[in-house]
């Protein structure tokens, strides 16, 4: 498979996103089927899971392709701006079924609406200004993921030992986030910066799935 990926213009960061968007495939199938086994299931509950594993699915399928992608310039930069917006994708993906089914059902819906909003301001951003500063639009992303410690009722309503999980989430995606504005380290030609910073996406992505997957559902 490796030799297949260094076909492409950024090999690791393709290779490490294209095993990213095959586990959330896998990780979108187990969501869905619990959610749907569940004695006490609801209509909310499987379409807020469903909606957190395609957020997963587009940002590392966008992710895969883009990095692998050897195109003219004008296609790599619609594809860097499909791989940019789909952050804002899964921020606010994430927090559907979290949102949706732990705080009361009008304030969860208030608060995933605008967490919507927010993403879609975001990718209009992309899409305008795809060369805005990168500490600007990497502190949207931060802002954004830790929007709810800022709302106290909402922060009391998730169970603790959740909450442990989203906080490790939110370290992983913060020092990923980190390492992406500072450019450092860099340990080989290979193996920069940039792909440490998916390495963290990945392993915050894994701790989401575990907090919707032992306390969602």
């Amino acid at each position: 498979m490796y030799q297949f990926f260094l076909k492409g213009r950024d090999p690791i960061s393709s290779l490490t996103h294209f095993i990213g968007a095959c586990l959330s495939l896998l990780a979108t199938i187990i969501l869905v089927f619990q959610s749907v086994s569940l004695q006490e299931t609801s209509l909310l509950m499987i379409v807020s899971v469903s909606v957190f594993g395609l957020s997963l699915i587009a940002l590392y399928s966008a992710s895969s392709y883009y990095h692998f992608l050897k195109g003219t310039p004008e296609q790599e930069l619609f594809f860097r701006k499909v791989d940019h917006a789909m952050i804002y994708v899964l921020i606010a993906g994430s927090y559907t079924p979290i949102c949706l089914n732990f705080m009361e059902k009008k304030e969860g819906i208030i608060f995933v609406t605008a967490i919507w909003i927010v993403a879609f301001i975001g990718i209009i951003i992309k899409i305008f200004w795809m060369d805005a500063p990168r500490w600007l639009s990497t502190s949207i992303y931060l802002l954004m993921g830790w929007a709810i410690v800022f709302d106290i009722n909402a922060f009391n309503s998730i169970p603790k030992d959740c909450l442990r999980l989203l906080i490790m989430e939110g370290v992983s995606y913060s020092i990923g986030a980190i390492i992406y504005i500072i450019k450092k380290p860099n340990i080989s030609p290979e193996f920069g910066f940039h792909e440490i910073f998916h390495i963290f996406i990945m392993i915050g992505s894994l701790f989401h799935f575990l907090a919707v997957l032992l306390y969602v559902l």
